[in-house]
């Protein structure tokens, strides 16, 4: 695909067709996404890639340890609810979600459940766990290049297909992530990303989310 198309026909999937997605195009998109720089060629990261048993553990001990109203347990800091643009940025797409889904504001129930949805990946046949050399702690910059192989897999999955939704909810319970995949103590996880085939029938995947406008968030010094 034209990289701009690409680019600008993504969105973030969050309905799953129940298709596999075959190990060689996993490691297909991760050859390509590794090429993402990071600090001084540092690439402090690793990927575990869970499929079936035990990502369905990872998906109901998640979902039934926040649906009983137990905290959170990420390895990372996270700054707490969003206030301002960024909750209002938060709230237009939630807006545009509902009504694709047809949430009705007052359906406590249905809302609910989309944040079920959330935690237990959006029934996505596999799940990327993206996690960083502790060492590298207190770490914006390996954050920071975690994001970039973040964005390079998104891109390379929808460049063959494959949709993708990067989702901080299902890491949540960081622990029951590390027990069941195996991860070791001196790797802190950062995000997974949810993966699979698109569901066109599924309504929010044609829902794309809105850009401030460059000329909000854009300043050039030194033209002319």
């Amino acid at each position: 695909m034209d990289f701009r198309e690409l680019v600008h026909s993504r969105r973030s999937t969050r309905g799953f067709a129940k298709k596999a997605i075959s190990k060689s195009v996993i490691q297909e998109i991760i050859e390509d996404a590794k090429r993402a720089p990071s600090s001084m060629n540092s690439q402090p990261w690793h990927v575990h890639v869970l499929t079936g048993a035990p990502l369905d553990e990872v998906r109901r001990r998640n979902m039934e340890e926040m649906a009983a109203g137990k905290p959170s347990k990420r390895d990372i800091f996270t700054h707490g609810p969003y206030e301002g643009a960024h909750r209002q940025r938060q709230v237009d797409i939630a807006k545009q979600l509902f009504a694709a889904m047809g949430i009705a504001r007052d359906d406590k129930a249905m809302r609910q459940d989309w944040v079920m949805r959330g935690f237990r990946q959006f029934d996505a046949p596999v799940s990327l766990v993206l996690t960083y050399d502790r060492v590298l702690d207190p770490g914006a910059t390996c954050h920071f290049d975690l994001g970039a192989l973040c964005y390079g897999i998104v891109l390379a999955a929808w460049d063959r297909g494959i949709g993708a939704v990067v989702n901080g909810q299902g890491i949540a319970r960081s622990d029951i992530v590390r027990e069941v995949a195996g991860i070791s103590d001196d790797e802190a996880i950062m995000t997974c990303v949810a993966l699979g085939y698109p569901d066109d029938s599924f309504p929010a995947n044609a829902v794309r989310s809105e850009r401030t406008p460059a000329a909000e968030f854009v300043r050039y010094v030194g033209f002319d």
